[in-house]
């Protein structure tokens, strides 16, 4: 299991201060998925640059294609261009893959594209695991579960944790908050271009 499943099953099982879009939750799960890449030594950060190591499976299909695909020439890609091209779409495939283990376990369901709603539970491995994780309000999954309205950031980091963890979760967390709010100015941009277009056929 990793950081970007568990984030999914949290989202969808918690409730949010706002509606969780999918296209929000496809750019937190990315950022999810460079902070299981950088957990699993498939690559490691130049300032906010993702510079890809080897080529040795993670063991998680969703993740290995996540490090397959990363840009793999100098001056290699940003966590912010990373966050736009890999969260395109990465929700339903996610929660596609969530729920082909809710049918193994006997709970076949539709995820999306209703996140905000409370979801019928499959008693999983998945789950089990992602429910401990958020029990204790493990930093990374808690940071990132903030930037989705979920809950408040956690206070501080344990006392054993890696420096260079932390800052990667500040920098990826940062940047996921900053792509969030550039998606709703664009959202925002629709709504009122779409309004002034209505209003011109209502006009007299």
């Amino acid at each position: 299991m990793t950081t970007a499943q568990d984030l999914l099953i949290v989202a969808l099982d918690e409730p949010s201060s706002r509606p969780v879009a999918q296209g929000d939750l496809s750019l937190a799960l990315a950022g999810a998925e460079v902070l299981d890449l950088l957990d699993a030594g498939a690559l490691s950060l130049d300032g906010d640059r993702l510079v890809p190591f080897g080529e040795r499976p993670t063991g998680d299909p969703l993740l290995d294609e996540a490090r397959a695909s990363l840009v793999r020439e100098e001056p290699y890609e940003t966590v912010e261009d990373w966050l736009w091209r890999r969260g395109n779409g990465l929700a339903a495939r996610y929660a596609t893959a969530l729920e082909e283990e809710g049918r193994r376990a006997g709970a076949p369901r539709r995820l999306l594209p209703r996140l905000g709603g409370r979801t019928e539970r499959a008693d999983s491995a998945a789950r089990h695991r992602a429910g401990e994780r958020w029990a204790v309000r493990e930093p990374v999954l808690a940071t990132l579960a903030a930037t989705l309205g979920i809950q408040e950031a956690p206070v501080g980091a344990p006392d054993d944790a890696d420096p260079a963890e932390g800052n990667a979760l500040t920098l990826v967390s940062a940047t996921v908050e900053d792509a969030l709010t550039e998606l709703e100015a664009v959202r925002q941009r629709r709504r009122i271009e779409d309004d002034a277009f209505a209003n011109v056929w209502r006009a007299p």
